[in-house]
């Protein structure tokens, strides 16, 4: 049995990696992490998601780090959400300077100060071209970090890296997920998905390509399909 700290924001991927490890029977501790991020929304879900599943869940609250790293439509209210499909060049818009060496650093040290030899986030295949801190070759670099960072090695799992979020979909649809309760609009809106965000675009996508039904709420449910064909 793995010891593990998922890393989960309430957002779609990184819930259905909560109940992967749960459901493989592994010890799972769960960290959110409020970095000043546009809102956090998703951070209730994820308390939500981990108290259903009986998983000691922490909030860190770095919020100060928004103005460290101003310039993303996370960090900065001036910056307007892009919309649109995440193959555009817009949507670099939303990326945050170095946020997952921060945010795996900081959960690395709070796995080993409890007791857990495993850290685990749900980059994925998807987010390549847009976040370079989401690459194997970055997941990796840190894995090996991990390992000597401290008298107590850490492995860094990243079980998601080589799957597409239509994947990830039909992963959670087997687990018996609830993607209701999930939240991944970058617009935060209480409730809705905007539908126009990068991330809404393709989670709108991925349920249609896996052919699962999407319980989701947008406020423009068609607007994947056409920003899918301007991609």
């Amino acid at each position: 049995m793995k010891k593990v700290l998922v890393i989960t924001s309430g957002g779609l991927d990184s819930t259905v990696l909560l109940y992967q490890h749960v459901v493989a029977g592994d010890y799972v501790r769960a960290l959110g992490v409020n970095y000043g991020q546009r809102h956090q929304i998703e951070l209730q879900y994820a308390a939500r998601n981990a108290h259903s599943l009986g998983v000691p869940f922490t909030i860190a609250n770095m919020s100060s780090l928004a103005e460290l790293l101003p310039g993303s439509s996370q960090t900065s209210v001036s910056v307007p959400v892009p919309e649109g499909h995440y193959a555009a060049e817009n949507m670099k818009a939303t990326v945050v300077p170095n946020r997952n060496m921060i945010l795996l650093s900081l959960a690395i040290g709070h796995a080993i100060a409890h007791g857990c030899n495993h850290v685990s986030y749900a980059a994925h295949a998807g987010d390549h071209a847009i976040y370079p801190d989401c690459r194997p070759v970055f997941a990796d670099a840190m894995d090996a970090v991990a390992q000597v960072c401290d008298w107590t090695p850490v492995r860094l799992l990243r079980p998601f890296i080589h799957m597409t979020k239509t994947q990830i979909v039909l992963e959670g649809n087997r687990l018996g997920v609830d993607f209701s309760q999930t939240y991944s609009c970058y617009a935060g809106q209480p409730g809705i998905h905007c539908g126009r965000c990068g991330t809404c675009v393709e989670r709108a996508e991925s349920f249609a390509e896996a052919g699962v039904k999407d319980p989701t709420n947008y406020e423009s449910p068609d607007f994947f399909r056409t920003a899918k064909a301007k991609a």
